[in-house]
């Protein structure tokens, strides 16, 4: 059987490593959304405005269907 290509159901990011770093998570969220068909600009601008407790909960509203951020 053939199906179409699924998206990975399960991601998950330390967010107490290396890949918690702020850069490291945008660039995770503009793949993120270019994969979904997501307007990765306006995620990443609303990223950037507030502090790393924002980015963490902006991540977390649009991705977190299917990434888990563990602390």
């Amino acid at each position: 059987m053939i199906r179409a290509k699924q998206p990975v159901t399960e991601v998950v990011i330390d967010l107490t490593g290396p890949e918690g770093n702020a850069f490291h998570m945008m660039t995770h969220a503009r793949r993120f959304a270019r994969e979904l068909g997501m307007d990765g600009t306006t995620i990443l601008t609303e990223m950037m405005n507030g502090d790393y407790e924002n980015l963490v909960q902006v991540f977390d509203k649009h991705f977190g269907h299917f990434c888990v951020l563990e602390r």
